[in-house]
């Protein structure tokens, strides 16, 4: 018997968040990051599939500021579960809580290593908009690089200037939408809620007088320990060419090595030549990397 659960209380969120851990180990997070992102989103759900009276999946969803008519969606399906049902159940229950919120469609992302997944996903509509590469920098025996930011031009954490707070959210705004696979729909969060988001002690800035022109965010997890994850570095359109973007990333290494980090981790969209071509210089190499899809809800 296949049976969906929302989840209903804190045991079975953490059930929910063991699974997606268990299927996609190099995304795993820990409950302190679920609740920071639940705290951002307009409204967010977790479901749990049991078959035979046994964990089999579960899905995770938010609707964002940045896209309120779009289901953000985390779906995994244990892997001796699969072709069962199990799958389906989970989107179709997703998706009537999608509708309900005032979304229209779906969007996902799988890995590469999982093309069964990806053509479930294709079976059901949907299409693919963004493929990335992740690229891993192992940190042992690097030497700290020099930063080396243009002239005029200062690196410095959001910890230790809280004033620049509204200049790294307006830098952030200008330079996500330049991002490929981005697309249409895509608006700004709200100040306040930005800023629920992000972590100062793990935000750069780049910083040309009082003017906030570019910035680069790290994120840690206790889920992974020994790995930082690179976000996105973005610089303000007029400022670009410069080697602001390069100066930010060697400042983020630099602060992993000193924390003791073991790795860096990152992704990539294909089309984003600059970034990609700074992270090959900087030796960062190639892992499996991701797609990310779009598309419908599930008829009811």
């Amino acid at each position: 018997m296949l049976e969906i659960h929302p989840c209903a209380d804190e045991r079975e969120k953490a059930l929910s968040l063991a699974i997606f851990n268990e299927v996609v180990p190099e995304e795993a997070v820990s409950a302190e990051e679920v609740e920071r992102w639940e705290a951002a989103q307009i409204a967010t759900t977790d479901f749990v599939a049991y078959l035979h009276g046994e964990p089999a999946g579960s899905v995770a969803a938010g609707i964002a500021h940045t896209r309120p008519d779009t289901a953000q969606t985390l779906l995994t399906v244990l892997p001796g579960a699969r072709r069962r049902g199990v799958g389906s159940a989970l989107y179709a229950a997703i998706s009537a809580w999608a509708a309900e919120n005032g979304a229209r469609e779906l969007r996902g992302r799988i890995q590469e290593r999982e093309p069964e997944s990806i053509a479930f996903a294709e079976r059901r509509g949907f299409r693919v908009v963004a493929r990335e590469t992740n690229l891993v920098l192992e940190l042992a025996g690097l030497a700290p690089p020099d930063v080396e930011p243009p002239p005029g031009i200062e690196i410095v954490r959001w910890h230790d200037r809280p004033e620049l707070a509204r200049g790294l959210h307006a830098a952030s705004f200008e330079a996500q939408p330049d991002v490929p696979g981005t697309g249409e729909g895509w608006e700004p969060e709200p100040f306040e809620v930005w800023e629920r988001m992000h972590r100062p002690e793990l935000m750069f800035a780049a910083v040309a007088g009082d003017e906030v022109v570019g910035f680069a965010e790290l994120w840690t997890t206790d889920a992974r320990p020994n790995t930082a994850v690179h976000m996105m570095t973005g610089v303000k359109r007029s400022w670009r060419g410069q080697g602001i973007a390069g100066a930010l990333k060697r400042a983020q290494i630099a602060w992993a090595l000193e924390a003791g980090y073991e790795r860096l981790q990152t992704s990539n969209e294909l089309r984003n030549e600059p970034i990609r071509r700074l992270n090959e210089r900087l030796g960062y190499r190639e892992v499996p990397g991701r797609v990310e899809v779009r598309g419908p809800l599930a008829e009811s």
